[in-house]
């Protein structure tokens, strides 16, 4: 039996005391995570402890304990002294067509900001970043320490997946919320997010919480709370945190898919992206120039931001994290090539089907949690971690909410392997 060392509570004890609206100790949390990572611990254990959280919350202070413990169940990345003023990441809690990383990370790097980012995969109905990538021929999502310090010195950003010694303790504990109903525990969310976030050593962290149809938060309120937890968690590990409120019902951008919305990422770094997407990657890059002292205040940092794209900066620093991420040279250079023929080198779709509108009208409004479900069935995303998806399957938005439409007018396109 594993034996916690604050007040010699078994686990137990432990569970029990969270069971009923107890609030565990640093010690507590401490032991408890100890535990996780060295598998002293039954997983049906860990399991009543998760809904035990679920049932009852954490404060404050037992979030702060145990994002900080979850942070250093593993390596905590070190950065040269230079750049710790720079250190940057963005965290979006997921959405439709959000494609926003692809675009913020090098006008980030554009802008002298240094960007670790470690992104995930889809799930569910929410596309991955690392998915999206992996559509280009050679990306390697997969980058070891030394490769990740290599590419943030000749590059200034990488897109990478977690590292197996980056918070070990996340990885158990994500798993099993999985298979016990506790996935939308704020505190587990937070938690789960703030503790990698702080493993990347960061100086200046932007979270993009995200509200509506097609969003976790359903509601502003929900959304402002899980705002708060995070920016609160993230102030409590030292990284200067700020959220953004955003609505979440249709979809960002008029791409949804992987192959699909990198072509949109690179017509927005070439100066062509949708007025949404723009708004999205100046506002959370402008709030990290802010706090990294770049700027003096947010209207600049926006600015900044949008010179980066337009200007072209951005897309010659995503051209090199492209070569330095495995993309072959004469690849890279090809797809960030004005008019350059995409389908050239991306993977294209058998089959289009066009939907049109079966009457004059007006479009009222765009479900993006239906259309991410529909792709999400044609196989565009997983539904369980390690399946495969199928990076030509998307959708291309021809109409806007607002707009007039006459019967027979074509509304959407819907990339089909089948």
């Amino acid at each position: 039996m594993f034996l916690l060392l604050a007040d010699m509570l078994t686990v137990p004890d432990l569970i029990r005391k969270k069971r009923d609206g107890g609030q565990l100790s640093d010690d507590e949390i401490k032991a408890f995570i100890q535990a996780v990572k060295e598998k002293t611990i039954q997983d049906s254990q860990i399991g009543a402890m998760l809904m035990a959280i679920w049932l009852n919350g954490m404060v404050s202070a037992e979030i702060k304990a145990l994002t900080r413990e979850m942070m250093s169940s593993g390596e905590v990345m070190e950065w040269p002294d230079e750049w710790k003023n720079f250190m940057v990441d963005k965290h979006s809690t997921g959405g439709v067509g959000d494609k926003v990383s692809l675009v913020l990370a090098p006008a980030l790097a554009a802008c002298g900001c240094k960007v670790p980012m470690i992104s995930g995969r889809g799930l569910a109905h929410t596309g991955g970043t690392l998915d999206k990538l992996e559509s280009i021929p050679g990306f390697k999502v997969e980058q070891s320490r030394e490769q990740i310090l290599e590419i943030l010195d000749s590059v200034g950003c990488c897109i990478v997946g977690q590292t197996e010694t980056l918070v070990p303790a996340d990885r158990v504990l994500y798993a099993l919320r999985d298979i016990t109903g506790t996935v939308d525990s704020l505190p587990l969310i937070t938690s789960s997010i703030i503790s990698k976030k702080g493993a990347e050593s960061l100086s200046a962290l932007v979270l993009d919480v995200k509200f509506g149809r097609a969003a976790m938060c359903k509601d502003l309120e929900s959304a402002t709370e899980l705002a708060q937890m995070l920016v609160e968690a993230g102030n409590g590990l030292g990284i200067r945190t700020a959220a953004v409120l955003s609505g979440m019902n249709g979809s960002i951008g008029r791409c949804v898919g992987n192959s699909v919305e990198v072509i949109e990422s690179l017509e927005t770094l070439k100066g062509n992206g949708p007025d949404d997407l723009m708004e999205l990657v100046t506002t959370q890059g402008g709030l990290l120039l802010v706090m990294t002292g770049l700027v003096s205040d947010l209207s600049e940092g926006r600015k900044q931001i949008s010179e980066a794209v337009v200007g072209g900066a951005a897309l010659s620093k995503f051209q090199a994290m492209m070569e330095a991420q495995g993309v072959n040279s004469d690849t890279a250079q090809r797809l960030c090539t004005t008019n350059t023929d995409y389908y050239s080198i991306l993977r294209k779709a058998k089959h289009q089907l066009e939907l049109k509108a079966p009457a004059d009208g007006i479009v009222l409004e765009i479900d993006g949690l239906v259309l991410a479900q529909v792709l999400h069935r044609l196989g565009a995303g997983r539904s369980k971690a390690g399946e495969p998806v199928n990076h030509s399957v998307g959708a291309v938005l021809l109409v806007s909410i607002g707009q007039r439409v006459t019967k027979g007018k074509r509304l959407f396109l819907l990339l089909l392997m089948v």
